[in-house]
């Protein structure tokens, strides 16, 4: 056996046996409507949002945003990609993508946050390596806090999961706010109602 699998063999054999997850009390959450709730969170941390008809409405959204030459790759069926991903795509070759389109499962009230596993992702670098990322997103798919989120099945059922709350930032040198440090320079969460 080669090191490489030895090492992982060994790496397997030695995970904890699983354990139950914690109880987490519900607290009380602001009176209101989720989605201006949201809103305003996720404008907090440089997110933005739009209202679309379609997912052709949406990909017409983004190519006047960026241009007609624009690449794309979309997990999200409603909207077309320029390039197309599937399980077995290397997750280096979206390293020059401009844009990512996925749907969430749902959306947080409390943080303006999107949950986003393997299954939305279906690459996980396409929540990192592209640019801007667009995020479908269901109006009744809104949850109102975090312990709501964690008592979800898909929550508990996911091997991946990412609660992504717009573009990634970092402002630790001299103060200054510097968007797309990380990862995607943008995030547009657009409002649409699910298949």
């Amino acid at each position: 056996m080669a090191s490489r699998e030895a090492f992982l063999a060994r790496v397997r054999a030695a995970q904890p046996a699983p354990q139950a997850r914690p109880d987490v009390p519900l607290f009380d959450t602001p009176p209101g409507e989720l989605r201006p709730r949201f809103a305003a969170a996720l404008a907090l941390m440089g997110g933005k949002e739009i209202e679309a008809a379609s997912g052709e409405t949406v990909l017409a959204t983004i190519r006047e945003r960026l241009g007609p030459a624009v690449s794309i790759a979309s997990a999200a069926p409603e909207v077309p990609g320029t390039r197309a991903i599937g399980a077995s795509t290397p997750p280096a070759s979206l390293e020059d993508v401009d844009v990512g389109v996925v749907r969430a499962r749902f959306g947080v009230a409390e943080t303006g946050s999107v949950w986003l596993s393997e299954r939305e992702y279906i690459v996980n670098a396409l929540g990192y390596l592209v640019q801007h990322l667009y995020v479908l997103l269901d109006p009744g798919a809104l949850v109102a806090g975090l312990q709501d989120a964690y008592r979800r099945d898909d929550f508990r059922d996911a091997r991946y999961a990412a609660l992504v709350t717009g573009p990634s930032a970092t402002a630790d040198i001299e103060g200054v706010l510097i968007q797309g440090a990380q990862g995607v320079k943008s995030l547009t969460v657009v409002w649409l109602p699910a298949r």
